[in-house]
């Protein structure tokens, strides 16, 4: 390899001793990833150990239109996530009131010292 860089308005680059590799075949590749231990993440059969973890459950979407256009998306421990859907669902309320309720109710708390 040479230390000096290729000029960029210097002749052109002879590139006729380069070609594209061939395409691998699917054998080859199916060899090489059970080789490296790669586990498929292709769809896996309903009802299937693999298909969900025991612990997702899957709800009903939710779609409000209530002029709210700010997304918040916070990383929180699955006990509290629960707790916040199972609040909303119990008052019936849409998740963006249920956020500005506890805003709310936690300014309360701070202005009362707590």
């Amino acid at each position: 390899m040479s230390d000096k860089r290729a000029g960029l308005f210097e002749d052109e680059l002879d590139i006729d001793g380069f070609a594209p590799r061939p395409p691998a075949r699917p054998e080859q590749v199916k060899a090489v990833a059970e080789e490296a231990g790669f586990r498929s993440r292709g769809p896996t059969p309903p009802g299937s150990a693999k298909a969900e973890a025991p612990s997702a459950e899957k709800r009903e979407q939710r779609r409000y239109r209530t002029g709210r256009n700010q997304q918040l998306n916070l990383k929180v421990r699955a006990e509290d996530a629960a707790a916040f859907y199972a609040i909303a669902d119990a008052q019936g309320w849409v998740l963006g009131d249920a956020f500005a309720r506890a805003v709310a109710a936690l300014e309360r708390e701070l202005k009362r010292g707590g």
